[in-house]
């Protein structure tokens, strides 16, 4: 094992919190493994650690992320969210695989799934703009995760504006799954892209608010005006 893995590990054991271990699985439907660290202090690990590996060659780093994966615990996925996103400005195209397997293989939890797509994910995505097609696949997978990640993964480029059309495709390809950690994904994916093009989204919610799941629904009019949720919400059938 690489010297700064078993480091890692030493410091977040010591910063271990059984209190915050016991009440963070609250959060959480399925089981969860957590050292019990509050989010802030794990990423102050994760930068200084940074700053420890950044100059390794990247298939180093992505070992590294792999191993500290592997751990189960979701602390240590968030480091790798971390790390991952530290290196946006080394992205080629060949990553997508090592993305794609680090979420179908490890990524157990909301929480992990959210951290590692909304900025790993998104910057790639605006760096590699093709490869939107290969979110629209995830959004077809039998892992529910890949399916949240389908949307999540859009976050970020959709609250500025970007991929209006393609967050509206995505979401076409959620509309009903049964699931409602994919359901809460998608719908906060139009919620970010009506920032911008809220009427879109809008038309496009009462186009379809009869297939839509409520959860879904509700997280995609959560910042429109009253008078659209209203509209939004009545029940015509």
């Amino acid at each position: 094992m690489d010297p700064v893995i078993s480091q890692i590990r030493q410091e977040l054991e010591n910063l271990s919190d059984p209190d915050l271990k016991k009440t963070s699985q609250r959060f959480f439907k399925e089981e969860i493994r957590c050292y019990g660290i509050k989010a802030a202090t794990v990423v102050a690990i994760a930068k200084k650690y940074w700053k420890v590996i950044k100059e390794r060659p990247k298939p180093e780093i992505f070992a590294l992320c792999e191993e500290l994966y592997r751990s189960g615990y979701m602390e240590e996925s968030f480091i790798v969210s971390n790390w991952a996103h530290a290196l946006s400005g080394r992205y080629e195209r060949g990553d997508l695989s090592v993305f794609r397997h680090w979420i179908g293989t490890y990524i157990t939890n909301w929480a992990s799934c959210d951290g590692f797509c909304n900025h790993t994910m998104g910057d790639f995505i605006e760096q590699y703009p093709e490869f939107i097609n290969e979110l629209k696949r995830w959004a077809l997978s039998e892992n529910r995760w890949m399916r949240r990640a389908a949307a999540v993964s859009l976050i970020v480029p959709a609250k500025h504006g970007k991929f209006p059309d393609e967050s509206i495709e995505i979401a076409s390809l959620l509309l009903t799954d049964g699931d409602d950690m994919v359901q809460k994904g998608y719908g906060w994916l139009l919620k970010e892209a009506s920032r911008k093009h809220q009427k879109k989204v809008f038309d496009y919610v009462m186009k379809n608010k009869r297939a839509m799941p409520r959860t879904a629904l509700r997280y995609a009019i959560e910042l429109m005006p009253k008078e659209l949720k209203a509209e939004a919400m009545k029940r015509d059938w």
